[in-house]
């Protein structure tokens, strides 16, 4: 078996309208994934498809340039038909290229996966992937017995083969990356001009056990946290070298230590690193940190996503939130307080949705008061806790639609399509409403409600919803800023 050496990473060009509104964010999956298989020997090459809206023949042409012995890409669960046609287009242009899928979709549904599409898919790599692809590309450059290799399934004689799963990676700092294989020039936050967007993990994993989320599964419930000398570190680096002004933390719970936390804050502070911060974290560990919210905005938290997830305790509740919906509230008045981004969304479409509970939420919402707010569509993800309670309700079998954007869900008394129309018409009402009232804002969140609608009306899948009457005044006010309603 000949020596493996160049290595493809692609993400896969699937578009859903929701992130790419507010900028154009990088894969930091495989920022660590090339850096480990680098500091093995291998060399990597990372290419964004999704990132440059390139189609298939754009992703076929760098393929057959590159000539790679191996391509792997990526896949949560919407993106996984547009993954596997990438997985497709390589055998088709060489059956020889090994390739290999990960992330938490392939994780999970690796059976289903194989039985539809083995002839393309050789490996998938279950769980965290930088320690399981040296490991495999080793073992297959060396011919080596690949079922020793830990954390992977594949397919032998016709049957597949699961390797028992690997530990997770316990030192975080100690993971080598290569930032220097990205396009630094694409990444951008919209909101932010001329700005340059990291993405930089803090800490992975997640203690929750949210019954509709992937996270509790992939990471068994399990948290580690990355030093906050490390992380800051790294933030200053990117900032000197780069010129990344923003930085985007994808973990699902940054503040869960906060001890750790708090020294993260500090420390940016006291370096007085102006990089801007955009986090998502939860309700509970806001109003735990009520006495150090100073610290977030004089460490430039610029903007905080707390997932409400419902106004209503019962459905909370079913979510296995544990959180109040009391403790919602007060966290995003806590965000407001200190004049940071409020960001949540509300997830509706549920069996026992109705229109009116769905109107009922949107009003509560707008009590709630954050400066954004998202409603979207329950996504019965097929490893998901919440799985076996919505399966009679699936009504959309098109993995490309589970996106929280699209319903698939068919709720009692209500259409597909009467789902969808609520939806679009929440989130045209809670916009309208904070338009209504921007007199009552910040000079800062001002501008900011303005910028936003502006790219919420034009380059989301929200656009289509956001048109109609309005006042006159708040007319003006967008035809100003570029916005036609």
């Amino acid at each position: 078996m000949k020596k493996l050496t160049k290595i493809l990473l692609i993400t896969p060009p699937y578009h859903s309208g929701v992130m790419e509104s507010a900028g154009v964010w990088l894969n930091v999956g495989f920022v660590y994934i090339a850096g480990s298989l680098r500091a093995a020997g291998y060399d990597p090459i990372i290419y964004d498809a999704m990132s440059y809206w390139h189609g298939y023949d754009d992703i076929e042409k760098r393929i057959a340039d590159i000539r790679p012995d191996v391509v792997a890409t990526t896949a949560f669960t919407a993106e996984i038909v547009d993954a596997l046609k990438v997985l497709k287009l390589v055998k088709d242009i060489n059956p020889g290229i090994i390739t290999i899928m990960g992330n938490v979709h392939p994780t999970f549904c690796y059976e289903e996966i194989f039985k539809e599409h083995y002839r393309y898919v050789d490996y998938i790599v279950r769980g965290e992937g930088e320690e399981t692809m040296v490991d495999l590309l080793d073992a297959i450059s060396s011919g080596g017995d690949r079922a020793k290799v830990k954390g992977i399934a594949y397919m032998e004689d016709g049957r597949i083969v699961v390797t028992p799963p690997r530990g997770y990676i316990k030192d975080l700092d100690s993971l080598p990356m290569a930032w220097d294989l990205i396009d630094w020039q694409i990444y951008t936050y919209r909101q932010m001009k001329d700005s340059i967007l990291a993405i930089v993990s803090s800490s992975r994993g997640c203690s929750q056990q949210c019954s509709f989320c992937s996270q509790q599964l992939f990471w068994q419930r399990q948290w580690r946290g990355r030093s906050a000398e490390n992380f800051v570190g790294e933030l200053e680096f990117l900032r000197n070298t780069y010129g990344a002004d923003v930085v985007m933390i994808p973990d699902e719970t940054p503040t869960l230590d906060r001890q750790r936390w708090e020294r993260i804050l500090d420390l940016k502070i006291e370096r007085g690193l102006d990089t801007k911060l955009l986090l998502e974290t939860r309700v509970d560990d806001i109003v735990r940190d009520e006495d150090i919210m100073w610290k977030y905005k004089e460490a430039n938290v610029d903007h905080i996503y707390v997932g409400v997830e419902s106004t209503s305790q019962a459905t909370l509740d079913i979510f296995k939130k544990n959180i109040k919906v009391e403790e919602s509230k007060k966290a995003l008045d806590l965000i407001k307080e200190y004049d940071i981004v409020s960001e949540t969304s509300f997830v509706l479409g549920m069996p026992d949705d109705t229109r009116e509970k769905i109107r009922n939420s949107v009003e509560l919402a707008k009590y709630y008061n954050p400066d954004l707010a998202f409603f979207l569509a329950i996504a019965p993800w097929p490893y998901s806790e919440i799985y076996s309670s919505l399966k009679p309700y699936i009504e959309v079998y098109d993995y490309s639609k589970y996106n929280l954007v699209e319903p698939v869900i068919k709720p009692k008394e209500m259409t597909i399509d009467e789902v969808r129309k609520e939806l679009g018409l929440a989130s045209r009402n809670f916009y309208m409403d904070k338009l209504k009232n921007l007199d009552k804002m910040t000079p800062k969140k001002q501008e900011f409600m303005i910028t936003v609608t502006k790219l919420i009306a034009t380059n989301s899948y929200l656009a289509e919803h956001m048109t109609g009457q309005m006042p006159e005044e708040i007319r003006k006010l967008l035809d100003n800023a570029g916005i036609r309603g």
